[in-house]
């Protein structure tokens, strides 16, 4: 029996509202643990007015049949949470309580709902964002975030760090490791050893360095090192027309928003997360908390609903 873990996310957002709608689509014949308080999930089911049958459990180990779990470290006192330091620390500990049987191999998929990352900072979060704990928790160095839907698909270089800081971290070995890391993993889960364009960093991918250095310096000899290897890749592209190119399987992307603007443009409502280079499954849909419309009943579930579809699908791959 395949289980899948959520986790609640940042309370005062909308990932226990989008839990209880996606729960409509769970499959019966699998076992799915909610890591989240249930004094929360029960407010938000007398909110929207949706029942759910949810069985509390101590430890992983009660699960041994299909169902929907609970598993609640009972942090808050309140039963509805705003934006705040007690939301953020929910979120943090509900996502270390979940990894820690993703790791042991208790769930075989973790699908996160969003965090604020201000308020997990405060409550002790010390990351970039979930990615790099889980992979930190995970003791994996090599990681990837891809950004999956059918229509497009792009994994940023460098992710939530400071624009200012993303032309130092342009290095033509941390290209040829993460291009590596994402052609083994593409193979693995989808069968497809994938064609990669590798964007440029500066306007016009530089210009033949007229506007900036990293495509000339950096990035046209990790391309080059990587097609004499027999990789399938194409670049330095230029950023502002790369995205209309139809013959490549993903893009690797120079820093977050130039490949995450392009993607949500294109594939918001089916975007996913998904980290590779882990020991399991994880995704995450592709947005924040939402707190302007959080516990209204109105969030989209479409997101997560792809997140879930994802999770499941790949687990059933790499568990087989």
């Amino acid at each position: 029996m395949l289980k899948i873990g959520i986790t609640i996310g940042d309370p005062a957002g909308v990932g226990p509202e989008l839990i209880l709608k996606i729960s409509r689509h769970f499959d019966p014949q699998k076992a799915y643990v909610i890591y989240g308080e249930k004094k929360i999930m029960d407010a938000i089911q007398k909110e929207l007015g949706i029942d759910l049958d949810l069985v509390d459990i101590y430890t992983i180990e009660e699960v041994k049949t299909p169902g929907i779990y609970i598993a609640d470290l009972n942090i808050s006192e309140a039963d509805r949470l705003m934006p705040s330091l007690t939301s953020g620390k929910v979120a943090v500990a509900y996502l270390g309580r979940a990894v820690v049987d993703a790791v042991y191999g208790n769930i075989h998929g973790l699908l996160t709902m969003p965090i604020n990352k201000f308020w997990a900072k405060l409550a002790g979060f010390s990351y970039e964002g979930q990615t790099e704990f889980l992979a930190q928790a995970c003791n994996v160095k090599e990681y990837a975030m891809l950004m999956y839907s059918e229509r497009i698909r792009v994994v940023p270089l460098t992710t939530h760090i400071p624009l200012k800081e993303v032309p130092e971290r342009i290095k033509s070995q941390e290209i040829i490791k993460k291009v590596k890391l994402i052609s083994r993993e593409f193979k693995r889960l989808f069968d497809v050893e994938p064609t990669i364009g590798i964007l440029g960093l500066n306007p016009h991918a530089g210009d033949m360095g007229t506007i900036g250095e990293e495509d000339v310096k950096e990035i046209a000899p990790a391309v080059e090192a990587l097609k004499a290897e027999g990789y399938k890749v194409e670049g330095p592209l230029s950023p502002d027309s790369a995205f209309l190119r139809e013959d490549l399987d993903l893009y690797l992307c120079m820093y977050h928003d130039q490949g995450l603007i392009p993607f949500k443009l294109l594939a918001f409502k089916e975007g996913v997360n998904l980290t590779l280079g882990l020991p399991f499954i994880r995704t995450s849909p592709d947005h924040g908390v939402a707190y302007d419309i959080a516990w209204k009943g109105i969030a989209d579930e479409s997101p997560s609903l792809s997140a879930l579809r994802l999770c499941e699908k790949l687990v059933e791959k790499t568990c087989q």
